[in-house]
């Protein structure tokens, strides 16, 4: 018997080197920093592992053009606009690489919080006639409590739509829900919990058939799944940049808003950034045109840094490739969870068409069993109840690393 186990192991790791050998991708994983002790990183859809590049770009912002520009580097060099053009010009390039969406559309500023509660409030108080927001029960725990808050504070109404928490939202829910009364529809593209990717081209237009606004929280698709915002006809979007684009921790969020809705929305942090001449500094508040009038306070430069070495990798790679590997990673994995861990439940799609960069796998006791993976070296993710969230980042997770990952796992449950 325990012939036939090493066999059985030992074909099962040729498997793993066999894929990580065919990868196209697999060139980008040494361009990551290594991290120490580290035997399978299983939570990229949580926190990306820095770029080796990143420290070295940091460094030389610092000494070259913070110390070497200091306050002059707002505005030089001129033709660029300097870091004062910084969240239109990276916006731009997020929009290009992971959104599907066109110059103009995107913006870098504050965290995701922040710009949800920009966007929220400013898609309620754009009809005075609609006064309810439709979500589900089982969305990003900011997305609901930001939705309950500019509820008391606008006078709307919240009307839940109640989900699967091993699956997500659906076309038909939606479209039972909305109705003359619908100011938005807030819901997150792919499921923080499950990984379930929601049809958002179909979830829009029925949105958009009753009257409402959408606004899709992209954090756990962007740089791992691919998106058409302006095909859909995504009104709103926002996301955060820290998963899959590598940003790194806190690193600022994006917000996203239809060409069309530039001039109609207002949104409610009127900060000196987004005036329409901030050096003015004059009375009274008139927006900036465009997506420009997203931004409220200094933008976050510093930060920036790290996030544009991220998406480089990225638009070197492309996002059609990166999908592939997504999935190529998460069908692996699902193949030694059915194969290795009988008894555990998948909390996730099995339909690739539906599922997203990560897998979440639950058991009673799971808890326990996280404290032991991660002193074993192996870090994956922990939902409550009891769901181990595996998280599979493509430019820089080998199918090797799920392998040596998931057999610490198995030993540890006792399979």
């Amino acid at each position: 018997m325990s012939r036939d186990r090493d066999r059985d192991r030992d074909r099962d790791r040729d498997r793993a080197d066999a894929l990580d050998a065919a990868d196209p991708l697999a060139p980008f994983r040494d361009r990551f920093l290594p991290a120490p002790g580290v035997v399978a990183y299983l939570d990229g859809n949580s926190l990306g592992r820095p770029p080796a590049v990143t420290a070295e770009r940091l460094d030389a912002f610092v000494r070259e053009e913070w110390a070497g520009r200091l306050i002059r580097g707002w505005t030089e060099p001129e033709a660029e606009g300097g870091w004062m053009r910084w969240p239109e010009r990276v916006g731009d390039r997020i929009a290009a690489a992971a959104l599907g969406a066109g110059p103009g559309s995107t913006v870098l500023a504050d965290s995701t919080t922040v710009l949800l509660y920009k966007l929220v409030r400013a898609a309620v108080d754009l009809d005075a006639s609609r006064r309810e927001i439709v979500l589900d029960t089982d969305n990003f725990p900011t997305d609901r409590y930001v939705a309950e808050g500019i509820a008391a504070e606008r006078g709307a109404r919240l009307r839940w739509i109640e989900t699967d928490p091993a699956a997500g939202i659906t076309a038909g829910q939606v479209a039972a829900a909305v109705g003359p009364d619908t100011a938005l529809v807030l819901l997150s593209h792919v499921a923080y919990r499950s990984g379930w990717i929601a049809d958002a081209a179909a979830i829009t237009a029925i949105a958009h058939d009753a009257g409402a606004l959408v606004l899709w929280d992209l954090s756990h698709s962007v740089g791992s799944v691919e998106l058409e915002l302006d095909a859909w006809g995504v009104d709103l979007a926002v996301g955060c940049t820290y998963k899959y684009l590598n940003g790194g921790p806190g690193s600022p969020a994006f917000a996203y808003v239809r060409p069309g809705l530039h001039d109609r929305i207002r949104q409610p942090v009127q900060g000196w950034m987004g005036r329409h001449d901030p050096f003015e500094m004059g009375p009274g508040y008139t927006p900036a045109a465009g997506i420009r009038g997203i931004v409220s306070g200094t933008p976050p430069i510093l930060a920036a840094v790290p996030l544009l070495a991220g998406l480089e990798m990225l638009e070197e790679a492309g996002i059609g490739a990166v999908r592939a590997k997504s999935r190529a990673l998460t069908a692996y994995a699902l193949d030694l969870v059915d194969a290795w861990l009988p008894g555990v439940e998948l909390v996730s799609p099995r339909d690739p068409e539906r599922r997203g960069g990560h897998l979440t796998i639950r058991r009673a006791g799971f808890r326990d069993v996280l404290d032991a993976l991660w002193e074993r070296g192996v870090i994956p993710d922990y939902r409550e109840p009891d769901g181990i969230r595996i998280g599979l980042a493509p430019l820089s997770t080998s199918f090797r690393e799920v392998h040596d990952g998931l057999e610490v796992l198995r030993e540890l449950a006792g399979v």
